[in-house]
């Protein structure tokens, strides 16, 4: 049996985790565990953002894409998985770097949630102060 041609790309969005894998010669499906994406994504706007990278690049209709992901909620995995495609697109062709910099597709989001700190109801929410 012929062994798949595949690029792999790793994606992380706050506590999401997505593993990609590009296979080339493909129709444009995107699986993400084993669903496709419209099924796995209720909200249309998830499934726009995870494709983005391959919009930009013109791949659309190349690529076959399937994704392993865990952890987070939904709009924090969408932004793993097209961090991922993105990487994995950067493996198919470096000359695609300068495209997906530019529309800012490489770039780890940095925010998450703060952690509660000890004498306040949330991370910074300090209780109603009482002068008497």
């Amino acid at each position: 049996m012929a062994e798949t041609q595949y690029y792999e790309g790793l994606g992380r969005r706050k506590t999401a985790t997505a593993r990609v894998r590009l296979y080339s010669g493909g129709n444009g499906t995107i699986m993400v565990n084993d669903k496709v994406a419209d099924e796995y994504f209720g909200r249309g706007r998830d499934v726009q953002q995870l494709s983005e990278p391959l919009v930009v690049t013109n791949n659309l209709a190349h690529f076959n894409v399937t994704v392993h992901v865990n952890g987070g909620g939904i709009t924090g995995q969408a932004g793993a998985i097209r961090m991922g495609i993105a990487r994995a697109l950067l493996k198919v062709d470096p000359e695609n770097l300068t495209t997906l910099r530019k529309f800012g597709l490489l770039t780890r989001d940095p925010r998450a949630k703060e952690r509660k700190k000890p004498g306040l109801k949330r991370a910074r929410k300090a209780p109603q102060y009482t002068k008497r």
